[in-house]
């Protein structure tokens, strides 16, 4: 294995991001900061590239270092360079390195999805995962991060979260970017997302054309679409009928709460539209669990 501290500068023109980076970059304050540290300092703590074509270097690690350098004027940054990497092992990289330099409770979904397929599809392939590679991704980052072994049983433990979370997210890392991005910003439910998740690519492609009309998708809905799919491909009338209103026939009876009931879990300064907001978030827990 190479020696992780040396490093040599690489010309920024040289640098290409990696392929469909799934982190999204710094930005607002977060980014001036960055700016200014590397206007005052340099890059302090090297990238990680692996050679491309035409002479160029893909970016591994440090997306927001290349980006701040440039805004701050530079014209080069140190930088590690791995040869020889397979596309997992790259892979890697970028999800570990980004994972270090922040909180898994911060990062969106899907994120979060590509962070634990990664691992998963890792532990899959050698239970035993490149322990070496892990310990050579923590002297990288410089970052006193212990312990990082991946085994199937503790992929839940490592993040706090419980064995039904974690299928969750693997289910939601198989969406289509456009749903992704709807559940990022709160378009759709988790629980949605993973129904929508079963379909076929296409399929998704259709119910996201329809959710861009304005149209909105329901746990009921998004389960009888992954139901109809798994018996055949479903094509864009028979999705469109799903979201048709009255599809389901009879409405739910409304339900009224009484305030001293509501009381028990809210204040008298939020609105009736917080408080169905909140009660959908707990149904779709509720529901979420038990289908689990």
């Amino acid at each position: 294995m190479a020696n992780v501290h040396e490093y040599q500068e690489i010309n920024l023109d040289s640098l290409i991001p990696f392929p469909n980076h799934p982190f999204e970059l710094y930005e607002g304050q977060r980014f001036t900061d960055m700016v200014e540290s590397i206007r005052a300092n340099g890059v302090l703590v090297p990238i990680v590239i692996r050679p491309a074509t035409d002479g160029k270097y893909e970016i591994l690690s440090g997306h927001n270092r290349v980006e701040a350098a440039k805004e701050a004027g530079l014209e080069s940054v140190p930088a590690v360079i791995r040869e020889g990497l397979t596309e997992d092992a790259a892979l890697l990289i970028v999800t570990e390195t980004n994972l270090i330099q922040r909180s898994f409770a911060d990062l969106k979904h899907s994120e979060r999805a590509i962070i634990l397929a990664t691992h998963y599809e890792a532990m899959k392939k050698n239970p035993g995962y490149r322990s070496d590679l892990l310990q050579e991704i923590d002297e990288l980052a410089r970052s006193p991060v212990g312990n990082r072994s991946r085994t199937s049983d503790k992929l839940g433990a490592q993040y706090g979260l419980s064995k039904n979370t974690v299928a969750r997210y693997l289910r939601v890392n198989k969406l289509n970017p456009e749903l992704k991005d709807r559940l990022n910003n709160d378009g759709i439910s988790m629980r949605v997302a993973v129904s929508l998740s079963y379909l076929r690519s296409k399929e998704q492609a259709i119910v996201e054309g329809l959710l861009a009309e304005g149209r909105k998708v329901s746990m009921k809905q998004a389960d009888l679409l992954r139901e109809e799919s798994a018996k055949e491909e479903l094509k864009k009338d028979a999705i469109k009928r799903v979201f048709e209103p009255g599809y389901f026939g009879a409405k739910v009876k409304p339900v009224k709460f009484s305030g001293q009931f509501l009381s028990q879990y809210f204040s008298e300064s939020q609105s009736s539209e917080e408080i169905e907001s909140e009660v959908a978030k707990a149904l779709e827990l509720y529901f979420s669990d038990k289908s689990n």
